[in-house]
């Protein structure tokens, strides 16, 4: 059965934007100290919000901390994408 790329496509996509991301937040966080201006400068998200049911409860939520070197790491996951 053959594999469909698309699919396969949009998991290495997704992959690399989480490598990028995390290694920008991590260099953003270690250089923070010496460089100001690389500290988070914005929070993206949903405060999280719990539905009861009375025999299950689910909580949503989701916060995305951004800083100048955590959008460069995004940025080189999809360049290196396009590439591969």
């Amino acid at each position: 059965m053959p594999r469909n790329n698309n699919y396969a496509s949009a998991w290495v996509l997704v992959l690399l934007l989480i490598i990028g991301g995390l290694t920008g937040s991590v260099l953003g966080n270690a250089l923070g100290h010496l460089i100001p201006w690389v500290s988070t400068f914005g929070n993206i998200g949903l405060k999280p919000a719990t539905l009861d049911l009375q025999f299950i409860s689910v909580t949503f939520g989701m916060t995305v901390e951004l800083n100048p070197l955590t959008v460069l790491g995004l940025i080189v996951g999809y360049i290196v994408y396009r590439r591969v």
